[in-house]
């Protein structure tokens, strides 16, 4: 019980020959002409696959890099804001106590200027009440005198007379 094989099957040791014979020379021709630029294209096309991946990567990290430097000049434009904010309320109480300083200083001067004037209208009021009363005592006097008097007790009622006479302002 052997197996018998049908000739339909078996190869035709020629044609396996030919058949050989043609693949190997295929095999050459590709090889020498075509795997070359094959290989070579393919080659450039990874090449070229791993460049873009490699420019994505890069973009990829000067983007964070970007959002980075932008969040953090965010960050120091809120601080800048808030210290120049902080400066202007700062110069704005200055203003505001140098001008209340001002206005005290202008009040103070505006009082002892005041002060001083009615101490001098004070003065040369009584300046004139001096002037005045000095000049009815020498009325008085001059009168006395012309008036010659021997009673002592008459040149008293006289003075009380001209003294009653004179009327104060």
């Amino acid at each position: 019980m052997f197996l018998e094989i049908n000739p339909l099957v078996l190869p035709d040791p020629g044609l396996l020959i030919w058949s050989t014979l043609a693949f190997l020379i295929l095999l050459f021709v590709l090889g020498k002409f075509a795997w070359k630029p094959i290989m070579k294209a393919i080659g450039e096309r990874e090449k070229g696959i791993n460049d873009a991946i490699a420019t994505a990567e890069k973009v990829k990290a000067e983007m964070a890099q970007l959002k980075s430097d932008n969040e953090k000049l965010l960050a120091e434009a809120r601080e800048e804001r808030a210290q120049i904010l902080s400066e202007a309320k700062a110069i704005k109480d200055k203003i505001i106590a140098d001008a209340k300083e001002q206005a005290k200083a202008e009040a103070a001067k505006i009082q002892a200027e005041t002060y001083q004037s009615i101490e001098n209208q004070k003065m040369a009021a009584m300046v004139d009440l001096k002037n005045q009363v000095g000049s009815l005592v020498v009325e008085v006097a001059e009168k006395v005198l012309r008036r010659e008097l021997h009673d002592k007790a008459q040149q008293e009622n006289y003075i009380k007379q001209l003294s009653n006479e004179i009327k104060l302002n």
